[in-house]
């Protein structure tokens, strides 16, 4: 007998009503990375009852991927969706969450998992929500905050995200990071300075606060900078893009 289904959001792609939707995080010491997790899980599944939304972590924090799919094989479900909550393609995403799939099958687990993309880089929705976050300071240039890779294309990434960021801004727009790359925060705020640029927000790249997050706009801040935002957390343009990304993933894997 061919399985129940549901249709999930407006755009009518159907899941199985077996599916499970799991978000998968890097993991934090910070116990405020994982509070804000849990608020993207709630969000998502308060924004679909339909979906059985879990939340889990690649280090530091619990449960682990493998857990989660344990679990969920055990309760019944056939199908799950793994959702990177990641910003970057960087290795986290190209290496560690792959490596779920493969742990799972060596687990002898007989549920078929399948991977979204990372929630990043920058899209429209994206954009919009590190926007939403920006105070309104009267700024005249911003740096976009964000944690740091060694990965060269995952960078790459960040600047695009800073060039539209500033395009849909109308203002002079940087990068800085927190480790593993320059510019630090300091050193982008002095060159907005450099070029006249005297009000200067920052607008953070970040899913979650942390160690990262709060070095990062230390400082920025002891340079001068003026107006920060929060991290994205469980801000609806987040919640979006699960769901875009989820949509996207399920939409070709429907059952004949």
């Amino acid at each position: 007998m061919r399985p129940a289904r549901l249709a999930v959001g407006v755009r009518g792609v159907p899941l199985e009503r077996s599916t499970g939707v799991v978000l998968i995080a890097h993991g934090s010491r910070d116990p405020r990375a994982a509070a804000a997790t849990e608020a993207l899980t709630r969000a998502v599944a308060d924004a679909h009852p339909e979906w059985v939304v879990r939340a889990s972590y690649l280090d530091h924090a619990g449960p682990r991927p493998l857990d989660v799919l344990t679990r969920l094989e055990a309760a019944g479900h056939r199908r799950a969706v793994l959702v990177p909550v990641l910003l970057t393609a960087a290795y986290h995403g190209k290496v560690d969450v792959p490596a779920v799939v493969t742990d799972a099958h060596a687990a002898g687990l007989r549920l078929t998992v399948d991977i979204t993309d990372v929630l990043g880089p920058g899209s429209a929705t994206l954009l919009d929500g590190l926007i939403r976050r920006l105070p309104d300071a009267d700024l005249d240039a911003v740096v976009l905050a964000a944690a740091g890779t060694r990965d060269a294309a995952a960078r790459a990434t960040v600047a695009d995200a800073a060039t539209a960021l500033g395009a849909r801004l109308g203002l002079p727009c940087t990068v800085a990071y927190a480790s593993a790359a320059p510019p630090t925060g300091a050193e982008a705020v002095q060159r907005l300075q450099a070029a006249g640029a005297r009000r200067i927000g920052v607008a953070g790249y970040f899913l979650a606060p942390g160690r990262l997050y709060d070095g990062v706009v230390a400082s920025a801040v002891s340079a001068g900078a003026v107006a920060v935002a929060q991290p994205l957390g469980d801000a609806p343009e987040l919640v979006r893009l699960v769901e875009e990304r989820v949509y996207a993933q399920t939409s070709g894997l429907l059952a004949a």
